[in-house]
């Protein structure tokens, strides 16, 4: 079977004009045709002179050529006026078979802008040899096989087309064989070669032939292939084909190894020559890479990509041949379906970046060439421009559109969105900065007239808090807007030390940690400036307002909690059910429901005699008080707020179940020796200890010192011969005490001549009765001093 594919699709191309100046209205063409391989820098024409312009316009005009692709086979040589060969151009490798091959481009020239179409076509040489794919033919003919009995042979490629490309074919004489050629409707020739006199096996059992193939060129060239023919016993049935054309559709892109049909072929023959094997015949190189054939069951199978702007559909000849070497021939026609996969290309062809402010409306910006590859709705184009600018796209003739104003800009961002009509649709867009001087009349505006915001306390010191955001209806440096904290104090302390403002961003972040139990609010003003000179600002008042977080505990106001005398609350044993005992009163300097209080009985020494409110921390009895309860009863009392996560405070209660005091004394002091309820208590006792005995040591050490002292001054006067008779006024003091006895004494001294000895007579003290209630006081101790001291000298 032979595969043709069929002329690549031409490309379909839109052209925008959008030029600063206005657009002049000159459109021409010029055609040239020069052969293939031409050298490089050879002359294809002057093209100053077949369009009618001064070489000089070519230059002033900054001419150049646009060709909406990048293979650039010619040049424009402004000073000569002229076009030349830039590469060396192959009209196969350009063209392949279609004809007539042509190269169309643009020639573009500016101030004022015009553009001229220019069509090269390029003609076929014959530089190419008819050649054979398969340089070997091998076939196996029965010597049964029937006079006129055809055998299809293999069709010879000539790259080249007309006169130039394949025109005969040629077979070695023989007496055996003669070469009939078929003329096609698509212009293909289909070479068989006919039996035209019966084989004999016997007599010659292989035939060697050379078919030659020679095209049309002067001088014309030639290619051969060898057939070898192998004589068979007979096989008088030849496969025939269901159809003789077979028609498939295929999407472009479609998966590797999909199978696109199946042929299939029957044979009257039996055993081995019934068996018919399946080949693709008389067919291109690149399209047997493109197409497979099952030999045993008859399925096309895709072996490339196709792509439907190569080709649109390719005709495979297929071959069913038996065992007996008989075959039949027939067509499969792949018709290739397009599916939007080509996006519009945008090329800019002429751009203006500025236009002065004062420029006049309905002036044109830029020059654009569109182009997509698909073909139908799939390549036709649609263009638009984004919206809310002040531009018009305007279409005129011959598909350009002109972009014009109606009023004034400063500067904008102009999207040009191609898109075609393929479903899906595909589109491309292009982006075009215009800019118009500008002056500095707008000044910065905020989004909003006011801003709040919160923040939660405890916050990380260069926490971001939020944003404002000014606009300026200004551009470039006019438009760029610094963002400045305005100085201001909050409490006495300048508001920079409480937050920072980001000057290009616009970000307000905090300089410091915040407590909300110090500070709820502050308000600062943040000034937006522009850039431009002199520049314009404008203000906004910003709030920031703390939100409370759960970080303190509950405060118990009551009972007071002290490492000294203990308290106890008394519930006398007559109490009724509900009796008030006392009430907890706990505090949170927290707020909302970070504040809100909960009373909860957490330990007791009896659970079944006491309740706390769980909203007012009331304390009361449950049921009615007995003589079995104890006399001390020690309450815990936890106090819960309400945050995530909650903070909590611990109480204890001491309760004394008594009529009468003297009944709590006897019990009282046994309160303070349950560690469960003082965990410190082994510590401070240790530390009395300590301390106690360093005092009584230094005591001791004093008293002997004192003794001596007084020792020695008694010596002195025993050995003085003067009388010492003393006086002491009542209620002395004696200064030489330590100050760890008691001083309010009445004592008299009498002393002789010659006497050794003193009377002293001291006086009694007062009576001292006290009553402490103290955690290391083992009862209520009643001091009665009295001293009576006699000392002899």
């Amino acid at each position: 079977c032979l595969i043709q594919g069929v002329d690549r699709t031409m490309s379909r191309q839109v052209l925008l004009f959008l030029s600063i100046l206005s657009l002049t209205s000159v459109v021409g063409q010029v055609s040239y045709s020069i052969p293939e391989e031409m050298a490089k820098g050879s002359l294809i024409g002057n093209i100053a002179q077949d369009l009618g312009l001064d070489r000089k316009r070519l230059t002033t005009g900054k001419a150049r050529i646009f060709t909406g692709d990048s293979a650039e086979y010619i040049e424009l040589n402004r000073e000569r006026g002229v076009l030349l060969i830039k590469e060396k151009i192959d009209r196969e490798a350009l063209c392949g078979q279609t004809t007539p091959c042509a190269l169309h481009f643009q020639v573009i020239l500016e101030n004022p802008m015009e553009f001229y179409t220019v069509v090269v076509e390029i003609t076929d040489i014959n530089d190419n040899t008819p050649i054979f794919e398969k340089s070997d033919m091998k076939f196996k003919i029965s010597e049964s096989a029937a006079i006129g009995a055809k055998f299809l042979l293999e069709r010879a490629i000539d790259s080249d087309v007309g006169m130039n490309g394949l025109q005969n074919y040629f077979l070695t004489k023989t007496e055996n064989f003669v070469l009939k050629l078929k003329d096609q409707p698509d212009g293909e020739k289909i070479v068989e070669m006919v039996l035209q006199k019966s084989l004999d096996r016997e007599k010659q059992e292989e035939i060697f032939l050379v078919l030659t193939a020679v095209d049309g060129g002067e001088p014309n060239l030639s290619g051969t292939a060898q057939i070898h023919v192998t004589v068979l016993d007979a096989n008088d049935n030849a496969p025939v084909f269901t159809k003789t054309v077979y028609k498939a559709t295929i999407t472009e892109n479609a998966p590797k190894g999909t199978v696109i049909t199946k042929v299939s072929a029957s044979d009257a023959d039996k055993g081995s020559n019934s068996k018919i094997t399946y080949s693709i015949s008389n067919t291109v190189a690149d399209v047997r890479d493109m197409f497979e054939i099952n030999e045993l069951n008859g399925d096309l199978i895709l072996k490339s990509n196709v792509d439907y702007e190569k080709a649109r559909f390719y005709q495979i000849r297929v071959q069913a041949s038996d065992e007996g070497g008989l075959t039949d021939l027939c067509k499969i026609t792949v018709e290739v379906i397009d599916i939007n996969d080509n996006k519009p290309v945008i090329n800019i062809m002429s751009q203006t970046n500025m236009i002065p402010e004062d420029s006049k409306p309905v002036t044109v910006v830029t020059m654009v060439n569109v182009q997509d590859m698909d073909s139908g709705d799939n390549g036709k184009v649609q263009c638009a421009i984004n919206e809310h600018i002040p531009f018009i796209l305007k279409p005129t003739s011959n598909n350009f559109f002109n972009l014009v104003t109606d009023k004034r800009a400063s500067e904008y961002n102009i999207t040009v969105t191609c898109s075609d009509e393929g479903v899906p649709s595909l589109s491309s867009s292009v982006t075009l900065t215009l800019q118009i001087s500008d002056v500095n009349d707008n000044a910065p505006v905020f989004e909003r007239s006011s801003y709040e915001a919160y923040i939660v306390e405890n916050n990380t010191p260069g926490l971001s808090i939020f944003t404002v955001k000014a606009r300026d209806a200004d551009w470039s440096q006019n438009a760029r807007i610094s963002y400045i904290l305005e100085d201001s104090s909050v409490n006495g302390v300048p508001v920079s030390s409480y937050v920072s403002v980001s000057a290009d961003s616009g970000v307000i972040h905090a300089v410091r940690s915040f407590d909300y139990e110090q500070i709820k609010d502050f308000q600062f003003r943040v000034k937006a400036q522009d850039g431009g000179s002199p520049p314009l600002s404008s203000n906004v008042s910003v709030k920031i307002m703390i939100q409370d977080q759960n970080d303190n505990p509950p405060q118990v106001l009551y009972p007071v909690q002290t490492g000294g005398s203990l308290v106890a609350e008394m519930v006398p044993r007559s109490a009724d059910v509900g009796y008030l005992v006392t009430k907890v009163v706990a505090v949170d300097v927290d707020s909302g429901q970070n504040a809100w209080l909960s009373y909860k009985l957490q330990k007791a020494t009896d659970r079944a005699l006491f309740e706390v409110g769980l909203q007012n921390g009331e304390i009361r009895t449950i049921r009615q008080v007995t003589d079995k309860d104890a006399v001390k009863q020690r309450l815990t009392v936890i106090v819960e707020d309400n945050g995530q996560p909650s903070r909590s405070a611990t109480v204890i209660v001491n309760v004394a179940v008594a009529d009468s005091f003297p009944e709590v004394l006897s019990e009282f002091t046994d309160f303070t020796h349950d560690k469960e309820y003082n965990d410190n208590l082994t510590f401070y006792l240790v530390l009395a200890l300590a301390v106690v005995s360093f005092l009584f040591i230094t005591c001791l050490v004093v008293i002997i010192s004192v003794k001596i002292y007084r020792w020695r001054q008694s010596r002195v006067l025993y050995h003085s011969n003067l009388p010492v008779i003393p006086y002491y006024p009542p209620r002395y003091s004696d200064t030489l005490g330590t100050g760890t006895l008691q001083h309010v004494y009445n004592y008299e001294v009498c002393r002789t001549t010659d006497s050794r000895k003193s009377d002293c007579k001291f006086g009694r003290a007062g009576s001292q009765n006290v009553l402490i209630m103290d955690p290391s006081s083992t009862g209520t101790m009643q001091r009665i001093q009295s001293e009576k001291n006699s000392f002899g000298i």
